[in-house]
């Protein structure tokens, strides 16, 4: 009993002692192979054992036989006696087991098992091995044929492989130590699957395995197989089965390689064509791709089916691909859709069948969205039932409403079947333009498609060829080409980036449109990097107005890149939330610096710079940040203030104080700002002397010669107003009337006209000084300088007609201050005169304004009434009894 088990343990191993001993293996076959376990005294003995192995034989040898322990309770077991089964395989063509390559007698593909069952029955599986289309597995798969009256117990089979590292056309057979075991899936039909990795490294090896199958609690042992997996490659079915229509009327079926297979394969395509008038079926082996099913007809169906295998050496066939099915319509159009470009010709075909016959060719005209007759000298009569139109010169596709497509109906000479073939033309034309940045590293691309007619199912993709020097002098899309990722971004174009960039390579681009109808290009265009240059803006830019002269200065300098000579150009103006901007060029690539003439000193200028190549290729840099200038004095004031004085004090003394007030400079006339300002002295007794009043508008001093003349002088930094006003105090001038009279009269609450008449004088008179203020109000002195000239002023401001106004003019001579003429009110006599003047200015324009609007309505209103009052009077020309009557003539009433 003890021996028994440890001889059931061990017997997993005593079929490599076996095979060792005769030093054989059975090459797998492509096809399928059976394994066989008999008894020997089966009545299948000379059907199973090979040729040599002696009937008679039990224990081969004496070394093989083990003895398997079985649970005496069973009562399966209970009548069954010793026997021993002898295994091989045997191929489906051959009914005796296979011998060894040499056909050396004694030498056989079999192993033992020692068992007490199976006396009268025996076992068999059919196998079949091959290496996956990726080439990553090995599989084998066994289907078992026997029915096991004990099919309750379990099944198990294990595979165990080795795989040496050297390719050896006959190895030998390694240590048992060496091999690997994979458990195989098997499912409750008794159908096992057995998956054994192969490293792609050792496809072409040779493996070497053996099963191992657990049923019914027995175990049962094969010979030792050998393949090298390359030569047992099962392709994946061919993939993309589809079928067309070719240009003369034959039906292809066309369908792609599976992937990862390392060799070219051969195929077998059956497809069966069912019409009411033929019925046939056909079986092609084929090395290409593709076949050629002539002599289509309207109306039928095709059922079409590939299967692949290794076209130059031992494989096996794939499974065959999804049955495709293709159905052909009354009317044939091939193609039944076209997608081109405008400017392209195109073709279509058709035939005809109407009522189970196909109408000739000759009968067969062509019509477009079934509006358009399509000329007859577009036809072709391709054969006795084909027939073909032709565009030229294709116009874009108009859009109508859903219908992105024109219908091209195919129509026997009276009617028009109810399906077309579809047209669509689309504008390809999609500029791209490219820009090199400044420091030349990377070139980015852009483009839009606003400008073509999108289709659904379409994908676009910019594609390019770079030559290795310049681009050539027509643009051409190159058959060797790659993609390029581009990106939509926010503004609707779509942005790729070259990085890195050959500046003096020529970059040929052009937009591919895929389509499940076909793919379009848009014309080619070069690109050459160092041509589509951006600068960098120039740096360092600097703005200022010059001292003295006035101008507005502007330095930048160069960018490092490129190395070209460049063009720059300049715009300057009045900083502000809206900068008026103006333009300057500057052509001179040496140049770094201008000097523009300015309006305004005193103002700040915003300034910016830009440069592009001298030449005019690439593009101009982005604008400069901006620079300002700085307000800064540039010359002395230009003048001095106006000023004007009020004297206080007894008109019987000598002394009065007089306070100067005077104006701030404006900055126009300061250049720019004023420090302070100076009051300098000058009396009758030749006294002079200067005060300093700081920034104050307002200056007293005390009057006590006959003679006092002042200046207001304005200092900035740069020096004192050089053009002064001069005013002299003068007892005697004060005294000096030729201010014969004043006249003041309110033209409304805002302006009041001011007239005065002069007597003759022996002095120069300078110019003069209104002075007007509110009698009823502490307020402020307001005053005017006018020229001498004047004799009528218009004072504007506020004026309140119940208020009493002070109206003063004085007269200015080089000698001194004249005396003034006063004036308490508004004068009387002529103040109604001058506001019936300002009222009929405004009455008369209302006057005529009314009559012209009066007279329009009337002409709008005798229109109407004569539209209203003839409408339903008929025109006698229209009569019947008016027909041939003159009605200029005149006729007598008898």
């Amino acid at each position: 009993m003890i021996c028994q088990k440890f001889c059931v343990v061990l017997l997993h191993w005593e079929f490599i002692y076996v095979i060792t001993a005769f030093n054989l293996s059975y090459p797998i076959t492509p096809w399928r192979f059976k394994l066989s376990c008999m008894p020997p005294n089966s009545a299948y003995d000379y059907f199973l054992l090979p040729a040599g192995l002696s009937k008679n034989t039990s224990n081969l040898n004496g070394h093989y036989e083990t003895a398997v322990e079985f649970n005496s309770s069973d009562t399966h077991f209970s009548n069954l006696s010793k026997t021993t089964f002898h295994c091989c395989f045997r191929s489906e063509q051959d009914r005796n087991c296979s011998l060894c390559a040499d056909n050396i007698e004694g030498k056989t593909f079999v192993s033992t098992v020692n068992s007490s069952v199976f006396q009268q029955i025996g076992v068999n599986w059919n196998i079949q091995c091959w290496l996956k289309g990726d080439l990553k597995l090995f599989i084998c798969y066994m289907e078992s044929l026997f029915k096991n009256p004990f099919k309750n117990y379990n099944h198990k089979v294990h595979l165990l492989y080795v795989l040496p590292e050297v390719s050896e056309d006959s190895p030998l057979v390694p240590q048992k130590g060496s091999f690997q075991m994979v458990h195989c899936n098997c499912s409750v039909h008794e159908c096992c699957e057995c998956l054994v990795p192969v490293p792609t490294a050792k496809l072409s090896n040779t493996l070497l395995m053996c099963l191992k199958i657990t049923s019914g609690g027995i175990i049962f042992q094969s010979p030792l197989m050998s393949v090298q997996p390359i030569n047992m490659v099962k392709p994946d079915p061919p993939l993309g089965l589809r079928m067309e229509i070719t240009v003369d009327g034959n039906l292809k079926i066309s369908w792609s390689s599976p992937p990862l297979v390392p060799f070219p394969l051969q195929y077998e395509v059956k497809y069966s064509e069912n019409s009411t008038t033929v019925i046939r079926e056909a079986d092609k082996i084929v090395s290409a791709t593709s076949l050629l099913v002539d002599s289509i007809l309207p109306g039928s169906s095709y059922e079409v089916q590939v299967r692949g295998k290794r076209l130059d050496g031992p494989g096996i066939w794939s499974d065959w691909s999804t049955p495709h099915v293709f159905t052909t319509q009354d009317v044939i159009y091939f193609p039944p859709k076209i997608l081109t470009s405008v400017g392209s010709n195109v073709s279509f075909h058709c035939i005809y069948k109407n009522e189970n016959k196909i109408v000739s060719s000759k009968k067969i005209v062509w019509w477009m969205n079934l509006a358009e007759k399509i000329p007859q000298s577009q036809y072709d009569v391709v054969s006795d039932h084909v027939s073909q139109v032709t565009f030229f010169n294709l116009n874009e596709t108009k859009p109508r409403g859903k219908f992105t497509y024109d219908a091209v109906y195919c129509c026997n000479e009276h009617e028009c079947h109810h399906r077309y073939a579809e047209l669509y033309v689309i504008d390809v034309n999609i500029n791209i333009s490219c820009e090199t940045d400044g420091y030349l590293t990377k070139m980015t691309c852009r483009w839009s498609t606003n400008t073509i007619q999108s289709l659904a199912g379409s994908t676009l993709q910019l594609r390019y060829h770079r030559r290795s020097l310049y681009c050539s002098d027509i643009p051409s899309i190159h058959p060797i080409s790659k993609p390029k990722d581009c990106y939509l971004q926010r503004d609707g174009f779509y942005e790729c980036v070259f990085q890195p960039i050959f500046l003096l390579s020529g970059y040929t681009m052009w937009i591919r449109i895929n389509h499940p109808l076909g793919s379009l290009d848009s014309p080619p265009t070069c690109v050459l990097p160092d041509s589509v240059v951006k600068p960098l803006p120039p740096s360092s830019v600097k703005a200022e107005i010059t001292k003295n002269i006035g101008l507005l200065k502007i330095s930048w300098e160069k960018p490092v890149f490129p190395e070209n000579n460049l063009q720059f150009q300049i715009r300057y103006g009045l900083s502000g939330k809206e900068v008026q901007w103006k333009m300057y060029d500057v052509y001179d690539a040496k140049s770094k610096s201008v000097s523009l003439p300015v309006p305004d000193f005193c103002a700040v200028y915003a300034v910016q710079v830009r440069c592009k190549r001298l030449d005019g290729l690439g593009y101009w840099s982005n604008w400069s940040n901006p620079a300002y200038t700085v307000v800064m004095d540039i010359k002395v004031p230009m003048r001095g203030p106006e000023f004007w004085r009020i004297i206080n004090g007894d008109t019987m003394k000598k002394e009065k104080n007089v306070t100067l007030l005077w104006k701030p400079l404006m900055k126009n006339d300061s250049l720019c700002s004023v420090q302070r300002y100076v009051i300098n002295h000058h009396t009758s007794c030749n006294g002079t002397w200067s005060e300093d009043v700081g920034n104050h508008t307002k200056f007293t001093f005390l009057w006590t010669e006959q003679a006092h003349t002042v200046t207001v002088l304005a200092i900035n930094s740069i020096g004192a107003s050089v053009a002064n006003f001069n005013l002299t105090f003068s007892w005697p001038m004060s005294k000096v009337n030729i201010v014969q009279s004043l006249s003041a009269y309110p033209l409304n609450s805002s302006c009041v006209i001011l007239s005065w008449i002069l007597s003759p004088s022996d002095y120069k008179l300078m110019y003069f000084i209104i002075e007007w203020k509110n009698l009823n109000e502490d307020g402020e002195i307001k005053w005017l300088r006018i020229s001498s000239s004047v004799k009528k002023y218009y004072i504007h401001d506020h004026f309140i007609p119940i208020e009493k106004y002070q109206f003063s003019l004085y007269p200015i001579f080089m000698e001194g201050v004249g005396k003034p003429k006063i004036i308490n009110s508004f004068t009387q006599d002529d103040t109604e005169k001058h506001q019936n003047d300002a009222g009929l200015y405004v009455i008369v324009p209302v006057i005529i304004s009314s009559s012209i609007l009066l007279l329009g309505t009337l002409l709008i209103s005798h229109q109407r009434m004569k539209k209203l009052f003839w409408e339903d009077v008929p025109n006698p020309k229209n009569c019947s009894w008016a027909q041939g009557l003159n009605f200029q003539k005149r006729t007598d009433i008898l």
